[in-house]
């Protein structure tokens, strides 16, 4: 393990890294269930719950990971003003976030709500509508107010229309000197253009650049594409495959940590988190790139929305 990975080290160096989240959050909720039979009504199965839980999901999700993992969060977003807004407050209190949450009376804060049964989802509901112009001008003053209590600034994009001003707000970080972070959503990337580094999956970034036929093919792609835009890097999460880190010099590869993939879902958060958090306390892309892909191996190895702690982190560098 490298030096500067000790935990002790790490540990200091993560409690002084401040890290401002800013994107689309929502409320994970989750209802756990047997099946023991079909609907008479209709041909699907009947869920009896025995057990509710929730969860911080979206950009909530990136800001109580870098928590987890000892650093400092805030988080800014908008929300609804309801009950589900309640408690994503409650939940980034408990968590030590600094939250940060606009409310809109005009919309419902974003809810995914999932029926589990012997850990496969049966469905999933939506509900979420996109934020009025009023309270986005009003995050984009707050924004601004924010942006010097922070180290680096990450963008978490779910298309939920939070990020309306992504563009003006990352030229503003760039002004102030704070690195830049951005999980993108669509097929619009110019927006993100100025930015230190983007974290598409392979499906997101094969919306952007086409299809690649191979390793020589993706890299001039992604390139093309950190280039065009003027990032430092551009950081691609393969999923089993781990992710590799295009910059100014050769692309830098790392296979998936996870010992056993239990559940993809949440694990970009953790990835853009560590990235995040990692770059504030000092570390290279290279080794903000380990960190990160440690924590989400740990993260995948559990059910839902999860967060990796720093004694998780800990473990997990040490066993490599």
């Amino acid at each position: 393990m490298p030096t500067s990975f000790t935990p002790e080290l790490l540990k200091t160096r993560f409690a002084q890294a401040r890290v401002l989240v800013v994107g689309d959050v929502m409320l994970d909720r989750y209802w756990f269930g047997d099946v023991s039979r079909i609907s008479p009504e209709a041909p699907v199965p009947v869920a009896k719950i025995n057990q509710i839980d929730q969860r911080a999901g979206g950009a909530a999700n990136v800001a109580r990971n870098i928590a987890s993992l000892g650093g400092r969060a805030g988080l800014l977003s908008v929300t609804g003003d309801d009950e589900a807004a309640d408690a994503l407050d409650a939940l980034m209190m408990q968590d030590g976030v600094a939250s940060y949450l606009m409310r809109d009376k005009k919309i419902a804060t974003t809810v995914k709500l999932r029926v589990v049964a012997r850990n496969q989802q049966l469905i999933r509901l939506d509900f979420e509508e996109t934020p009025n112009h009023e309270v986005l001008e009003q995050i984009k003053d707050q924004y601004r107010t924010l942006l010097p209590d922070y180290d680096v600034v990450v963008f978490s994009d779910y298309g939920k229309g939070g990020l309306t001003h992504i563009a003006g707000m990352i030229e503003w970080a760039k002004q102030a000197g704070k690195a830049v972070l951005v999980d993108p959503k669509g097929s619009d990337y110019e927006k993100y253009a100025g930015a230190t580094l983007i974290t598409p999956n392979r499906a997101e970034l094969k919306e952007v650049v086409g299809s690649w036929k191979n390793e020589t093919d993706l890299t001039e792609k992604a390139q093309l594409l950190r280039r065009h835009l003027e990032l430092e890097a551009v950081l691609l999460t393969r999923s089993e495959e781990g992710m590799t880190l295009f910059n100014e010099g050769d692309a830098v590869y790392q296979p998936t940590r996870a010992q056993e993939v239990y559940d993809v879902s949440g694990a970009g958060d953790t990835v853009i988190a560590g990235m995040g958090l990692s770059m504030a306390a000092g570390f290279t892309l290279p080794e903000a790139m380990h960190l990160a892909n440690t924590a989400a191996g740990v993260v995948v190895a559990k059910l839902g929305t999860a967060v990796c702690s720093f004694d998780e982190l800990n473990k997990a560098l040490a066993e490599q």
